[in-house]
């Protein structure tokens, strides 16, 4: 395990490395901290479900470093909901979208959808970008436990078992984001985070 600081220029180049040969890390992001596999690398993802103690049929969320990246993500995308998203993207919203086939089981619920964010934050950004556009990503903490807001949490708790930890100082959000999807035209909420419930309806009886 290695235990770097973004402080030092080349944490983030050996994280990325480490990355898109099948390994694992934990960065900051706009919300909570996270723990991330490229999509490249499915052994690296079912990694992540052992590391968490995660269940099977939790499918792991996906990071995008741009909003066009959704179209290569999802074959049938309700241009509403995108509209939607742009309102709050950069930032704590996930939108639930059909899953494009060729992406891996890991990130894809049993009715075969995923979940998609576009964060505000530079590192998940960054990470995203030079994997392809996306990285998979889920908080990094055990399943059921207090999501993570700083490295040293992670490293008490899973540092063993990590490849990287990126060590950028506390998380500006002890709530992870919002989930959303669309059902019959409407809105429904699956988790309230960061962003209020109201908010996102609100936006979506405006549109």
């Amino acid at each position: 395990m290695a235990y770097l600081s973004l402080e030092d220029g080349r944490a983030l180049e050996e994280a990325i490395s480490v990355l898109s040969h099948g390994g694992v890390v934990a960065f900051p992001t706009d919300t909570v901290y996270g723990m991330g596999g490229s999509l490249a690398h499915p052994e690296a993802l079912r990694r992540i479900y052992d590391l968490k103690g995660r269940q099977p049929d939790k499918p792991l969320p996906i990071l995008i470093s741009r909003a066009s990246v959704v179209d290569e993500l999802s074959p049938d995308v309700d241009e509403r909901l995108i509209e939607l998203a742009l309102q709050f993207w950069p930032g704590a919203l996930t939108v639930v979208l059909p899953a494009a086939e060729h992406l891996p089981a890991e990130v894809k619920a049993p009715d075969n959808t995923i979940g998609v964010r576009l964060p505000n934050h530079s590192i998940p950004l960054t990470i995203a970008e030079r994997l392809g556009g996306a990285v998979a990503t889920t908080s990094a903490n055990l399943s059921g436990q207090p999501a993570a807001i700083s490295a040293v949490e992670i490293r008490d708790v899973l540092g063993g078992q990590i490849d990287v930890i990126l060590d950028g100082g506390f998380s500006p959000q002890e709530n992870p984001s919002t989930v959303i999807r669309v059902v019959d035209g409407e809105i429904v909420v699956l988790r309230e985070g960061a962003i209020r419930a109201d908010e996102i309806n609100a936006a979506w009886q405006d549109l």
